[in-house]
């Protein structure tokens, strides 16, 4: 008997392990494990790789040198020539592209637009809340604006269409117009997102009966920077305060930002992005609300003269998404050349932030300028920035960046790693067509 106690307990240690993977894969124990220790791993590999020391220098543009005053002179320049006229399509699709209605185009703007008054207190109701799973906070902050609209589904739902090899590859982003596609797709409503966004049209959106979903910075620990969505519902002017909710952060059911820090705070950092959803019965309404920001060219041409006096109004990590911002404008007008150049002085900038501030996941959030340098022939700088983008990852799980090193790698005639490239970003989001088009274009049968 006691010479087959160790061989039972041998035996029993693969069954045993078979097991515990097995109970691991269940969806209700999966979704309380999976992220502690997705959490562990991450841990351990940016103490072996600190991500904050990584540093993008571009290699190919001419201006990643100049000073940055020098910089916002020439830059300056060149913008006001481009928000001076219209602007010729882009020859290429940006991805990810911005949906939205179409109006008579404007003159360049100079001002902020003026918004209708409003009640100095509108709390709206009718949310479900929910606090996300493994970062799925999009996905799960558009379930609750939904919900708002008589939408049955949640997270699980959103997330099955907008990150849909969620437990094999963890796409770690969803984008604003990702989420209009949805709405469009998979709801009775309509949506549309813009940028340049400021705390009057929240109000007068909120005050109309329309709860804004927008993007921003969030930051709980030194060198921990990421993006988070959260959907505002409310103010009050008396205490100068929003009412959010939040699917991470806080009590996450109707938790208050204060006026001052959404003014001067992290909206910035995702160029002060908004997504509102509505019935389609009520677009005229909407349009109303945006005034002339309903035209995306003169959305992009508003927003770009906003980056441009921050740029001379900041300092720093601002300033940085200043630039970036600036670039990413100048992307959406089709001025590649301009967007281009912004970048560089984002990256120059870069270096000078203190490690603990710095941004390092900007590029899983904000791919403009994959464009701007794919578009201006700078191939090499597309794979330079892709790749150092995936090594701070770990592993190929951006759709975005893996859609592009694919573009870079076909452009400098590297076929075969190209459709390996777009292969990767269709797997990791089957539901993302600009990948599929370009194997489609190529003739490659996938999947």
């Amino acid at each position: 008997m006691r010479k087959r106690l160790p061989v039972l307990i041998l035996l029993s240690i693969p069954v045993v392990c078979l097991l515990s993977v097995a109970l691991y894969f269940l969806p209700p124990v999966h979704s309380r494990l999976a992220w502690r220790l997705e959490n562990l791993r991450t841990q351990v590999r940016y103490v072996l790789n600190p991500p904050e020391q990584v540093v993008f220098v571009p290699q190919q543009g001419e201006t990643s040198l100049i000073q940055d005053s020098a910089a916002r002179a020439t830059i300056d320049v060149i913008v006001q020539a481009t928000l001076q006229a219209l602007t010729p399509a882009p020859t290429h699709t940006v991805f990810p592209t911005q949906p939205g209605p179409t109006v008579t185009p404007q003159p360049s703007p100079t001002a902020t637009v003026t918004p209708s008054p409003v009640p100095e207190k509108v709390i709206l109701a009718g949310f479900r809340h929910e606090f996300q799973q493994m970062n799925n906070c999009g996905p799960t902050t558009l379930a609750m604006a939904l919900s708002f609209w008589g939408w049955q589904g949640n997270q699980t739902d959103t997330r099955a269409v907008l990150r849909p090899n969620y437990t094999r590859i963890d796409d770690k982003n969803v984008m604003p117009e990702e989420m209009v596609f949805y709405t469009q797709d998979y709801s009775a409503q309509k949506a549309i997102t813009r940028v340049g966004g400021d705390l009057g049209l929240l109000k007068s959106f909120i005050a109309a009966g329309f709860p804004v979903i927008i993007e921003k910075g969030l930051q709980d620990h030194p060198g921990d920077w990421m993006g988070h969505y959260a959907l505002f519902t409310g103010y009050d002017d008396a205490v100068q305060q929003f009412v959010t909710q939040d699917s991470y952060t806080g009590p996450g059911k109707n938790v208050k930002v204060p006026y001052e820090k959404m003014q001067g705070g992290r909206w910035r950092d995702f160029n002060y992005v908004y997504l509102v959803i509505y019935p389609p019965e009520q677009e005229a309404q909407v349009m109303r609300l945006l005034g002339p920001q309903a035209d995306q060219e003169y959305n992009f041409r508003y927003a770009a003269d906003k980056a441009l006096a921050e740029i001379d109004q900041l300092t720093g990590r601002d300033r940085y998404f200043a630039w970036f911002n600036l670039g990413s404008n100048l992307t959406g007008l089709g001025d590649y050349a301009g967007a281009a150049e912004a970048f560089d002085q984002a990256f120059a900038i870069y270096p000078n932030i203190s490690k603990d501030d710095r941004p390092w996941r900007m590029l899983w959030y904000r791919t403009e300028p994959y464009a701007a340098y794919y578009q201006t022939g700078r191939y090499q700088d597309v794979i330079n920035l892709g790749n150092q983008t995936l090594d701070l990852v770990g592993k190929p799980i951006l759709e975005e960046t893996m859609f592009w090193l694919g573009m870079a790698r076909e452009a400098q005639g590297d076929l075969e790693k190209a459709i390996a490239d777009y292969k990767t970003a269709v797997d990791i989001n089957p539901n993302s067509t600009p990948a599929l088009e370009q194997l489609q274009r190529l003739g490659v049968g996938y999947p």
